[in-house]
């Protein structure tokens, strides 16, 4: 082809901004094109993915708005919709992110509540702003909507998209659904549904009438729900306020929809049940609300604020939709009625629960005075929790209580999520599994009914394991938030699945389809945070990657840098069929040979690797949780050894000894020896494939059925869940909506095994001083008091601080048990001076043939007994 001289085609703007010129008037010519010759408008035909997609761009960006002259909602929503309400489905699937989410969560709740006999009848669902149906359709992949359902409403005001959702329930055969295209400010249940008449017993005292033959059972929704509807109604706030009376005492609400917020609005609340990614920043405020007001969708705050003001959040999720490179905001949100059954009788029972307080009846706390709570004289000092206090203080300026408060189980209590002393340990774990000796604990201790324990959370599993001697409270405490959320998931896990189920999470570590099974299974246990914590970083931990880095144990918490070194090495050395010996050798001298003999153990008691790595301040913190004034415990101790007169090690015949005495007293060595000290004592006297889960997991990433905690065994399951009565070989639960979750427990009707435990977010001292004196029998303090240094004035205080709360909530006799890694720390003599008899009940001595436990890692076992 011939080009003039001088004259480039592809450079000249006037030749380039003719081209885009023709290619937009030909875009702009298909789409009107497609979009105005649309060959059907049911449901029974649909469109191409081509065609759906161009009348979908036609009708949100090209075609001129009508129906405002009049001001009619219906006009102008009519307008929008009508030439795009065919293709509605096809083009809403990715826009619409959450809406499997929400119903999946309000279905797991309501299913909860009917098994668990709290709504007595059929619920009905009215869904609205429910558009073409797809939601109602969509809910029965979780329940059978015609046998689960009484009735079903969907309420819109489009009849573009209630001809769809006609035709949609036409073909389905769904006789109790019922599309009603009609302003859901007006919509009433009592326009549809027959009340049946009730007697009624009335006494008259102080002219006020009670009921005497129970509280009513008004004609109410046991599900309300909301999906990316409310951010389009302009005028929302009658409509929240319809749904008070659409919605029955114990129903619940799913709302799905877009927004925009700042944290300066919702910072200071504490019962939007969770900020997790809430904030958005600047430039998507503007950009989202600036680009979705050419729709008519309104991302101002209000909605939701309003939202949450108006009903009690229990689940909250805020997340962002990745579309078309774009993260646009949502959120899902579960809610119920402020006020569910007695709030100030639920606040003072489960806030005896947590504080060991007596229960006084709700007449006494009817009485306020200058805004506190008022109490006859019984003559007991009684306590409150830091959640109590922020309840009262929401009851007093009429708002919800904060979301804790709503849930379906007692266990976790309220706690600031915001505070610095939690958002340090940047939303992760440290223990992904618990490095204590359960069996030692029980052996110690003897559990009775009558004991009221206090114990640090840790990976959960000794909580538990507490749990299966059935004592009378379970107070477990932890400063980080995550670990709590660890403890959560495994109660959940207890309560809704069956033991194949949960030993495929906490055993294997691992399961194909753990976001579907949090929130179908999963979600009704959980409180808000926890959920959110789990929706967030649940899908990682259990997913079981290659390379050997998959797994809950691997792949989280500190403890998975330890885990993941000792893989790699194990890997890059080609020790994998050495590791396999070990771990599954038939006898404990077989284990002894291969660990004398083998390289493993000269690789993972290197003294390069400790050097390097392992002795290192930073990872000992992140890997192994061993702070530094636990390491000045460790290096005390071994400077002490190495002093010492010889005969006191000459009858040691390990390694550890004759490698103690001829090195030097830096901090690299005390570490590498306490490690010698820990490993040989173990490879030589515990028997790690049948009877030594902790090394075994360390080893292999996982637990083995025949191998595990006690927590995890069969008879745990039997003793501690509801579902032990499933299948336990299947590892699913019987199909059909009432058996999804299995027998449930709520606070009020039945009692769970579980519902002992109250799961606290703060420091031991501060847990301990919420307590009445001499409320506790048991405190399990594992090795914190070895945070605390004793060349640090601030340690020094905090460490009499939680001495002396301990000593005030134990009752005379009552015991701490403490473990530590060095042989007589420091902090004895506080307990002794405070009015403790300290016994040492276990100690680990260099070049010692024995082992203190099964875990082996600490010096010594304490129990401080108060006199």
């Amino acid at each position: 082809m011939a080009v003039l001289p001088g004259f480039n085609h592809s450079t000249d703007p006037v030749i380039q901004v003719g081209l885009c010129f023709l290619a937009l008037s030909w875009f702009l010519a298909i789409v009107f094109f497609f979009a105005l010759t649309d060959p059907s408008k049911s449901a029974s035909k649909p469109p191409s993915t081509l065609q759906a997609y161009i009348r979908f761009i036609y009708g949100c960006f090209l075609k001129p708005h009508t129906g405002d002259g009049s001001g009619s909602q219906q006009d102008a929503l009519e307008s929008f919709y009508e030439a795009q309400a065919s293709v509605y489905d096809a083009t809403r699937a990715k826009l619409l992110r959450g809406r499997d989410d929400m119903l999946a969560l309000a279905a797991a709740q309501l299913e909860y509540k009917v098994n668990a006999g709290v709504l007595a009848h059929k619920p009905i669902w009215v869904d609205v702003g429910g558009g073409t149906g797809w939601n109602i359709e969509r809910m029965g992949d979780h329940v059978s909507v015609q046998d689960f359902f009484r009735s079903v409403y969907l309420v819109d005001l489009s009849p573009s998209l209630c001809q769809i959702a006609r035709a949609r329930f036409a073909r389905l055969g769904w006789t109790n659904v019922k599309v009603v295209c009609q302003d859901a400010r007006a919509f009433r249940l009592e326009d549809h549904e027959a009340v049946a008449p009730r007697e009624k017993s009335i006494v008259q005292i102080n002219d006020e009438e009670y009921d005497l033959a129970g509280q009513p059972t008004p004609l109410g929704a046991g599900l309300v729900t909301l999906s990316y509807s409310l951010s389009m109604i302009p005028d929302f706030y009658p409509v929240i306020d319809s749904i008070s009376s659409l919605l029955c005492p114990d129903g619940i609400i799913g709302v799905v929809d877009f927004y925009v917020q700042s944290k300066v609005d919702f910072q200071s609340r504490n019962y939007v049940g969770g900020v997790f990614d809430r904030h958005c920043m600047w430039l998507s405020r503007v950009f989202w609300r600036t680009w979705f007001e050419i729709d008519r969708v309104n991302l101002e705050p209000a909605r939701r604020d309003y939202l949450e003001y108006k009903f009690g959040t229990v689940l909250n999720v805020n997340a962002r939709n990745s579309f078309l490179g774009m993260r646009i905001p949502y959120y899902v949100w579960i809610g119920c009625t402020k006020n569910s059954g007695s709030a100030e009788d639920k606040l003072a029972s489960l806030d005896a629960a947590a504080t060991e307080s007596p229960i006084l009846s709700a007449l006494d706390l009817q009485s306020r005075h200058r805004g506190t709570l008022l109490r006859r004289d019984s003559g007991v000092e009684l306590q409150h929790s830091k959640a109590y206090a922020s309840a009262v203080g929401n009851l007093t300026a009429s708002l919800p209580l904060p979301a804790s408060w709503y849930q379906n189980h007692p266990w976790r209590l309220h706690y600031d999520e915001l505070l610095a002393k939690h958002t340090q340990f940047n939303d992760e774990y440290i223990y992904a599994f618990t490095w204590e000796d359960s069996r030692a604990d029980a052996d110690i201790l003897q559990i009775t009914p009558d004991d009221v324990i206090l114990a640090i959370t840790s990976a959960g599993d000794n909580i538990v394991s507490f749990a299966l001697e059935k004592p009378k409270r379970i107070h477990a405490v932890d400063l980080n938030p995550a670990q709590n959320h660890l403890l959560e998931l495994k109660l959940a896990a207890f309560s809704a699945l069956s033991y194949a189920e949960l030993f495929q999470l906490f055993g294997h570590g691992t399961h194909p389809a753990f976001r579907a099974l949090l929130l179908r299974r999963l979600s009704p246990h959980l409180s808000s945070p926890a959920l959110q914590f789990w929706l967030r970083h649940g899908d990682a931990a259990f997913s079981p990657r290659s390379g050997g880095g998959g797994g809950l144990y691997r792949s989280t918490g500190g403890s998975r840098h330890a885990l993941r070194l000792a893989a790699l090495l194990v890997r890059a050395l080609g020790l994998r069929r050495e590791v396999r010996r070990l771990c599954g050798a038939e006898t404990l001298a077989a284990q002894r040979d291969v660990w004398s003999k083998g390289w493993l153990r000269r690789v993972l008691l290197s003294r390069a690797l400790v050097w390097a790595v392992v002795g290192s301040r930073g990872w000992l913190w992140r890997a192994l949780g061993v702070p530094a004034a636990q390491r000045e415990l460790i290096e005390r101790d071994y400077r002490e050894l190495c002093c010492a007169p010889s005969s006191s090690s000459s009858s040691s015949s390990s390694a550890t000894s004759s490698e103690a005495s001829s090195s030097t007293s830096d901090s690299a060595a005390a570490i590498h020896a306490y490690l010698a000290a820990t490993l040989d004592p173990i490879a030589r006297n515990s028997h790690l494939r049948d009877c030594n889960h902790y090394y075994a997991l360390c080893l292999q990433g996982h637990y083995a059925p025949h191998n595990c905690p006690a927590y995890l065994a069969p008879k745990a399951h039997a003793a501690l869940s509801p579902c032990s009565s499933l299948s336990h070989s299947t590892g699913s639960s019987p199909k059909g909506p009432s058996s999804v979750n299995g027998p449930s427990f709520v606070e009020g009707s039945s009692s769970s095994p579980l519902d002992i435990l109250r799961l606290h977010t703060d420091t031991l001292a501060a847990v301990a001083a919420q307590l009445p004196p001499a409320s506790l029998t048991i405190a399990v303090v594992m090795d914190s008091m070895d945070w605390f240094s004793d060349t640090n004035p601030v340690d020094q205080r905090a460490a009499k601080q939680q001495v002396a709360a301990l000593h005030r909530a134990l009752r005379p006799g009552g015991r701490v048990l403490l473990r530590s890694a060095g042989l007589r720390p420091w902090y004895l003599a506080l307990f002794e001076k405070k009015g403790f008899r300290n016994e040492r009940v276990g100690v680990r001595m260099p070049g010692g043939e024995g082992v203190l436990d099964r875990v082996n890692m600490y010096a010594s076992v304490w129990v401080c007994v108060r006199l």
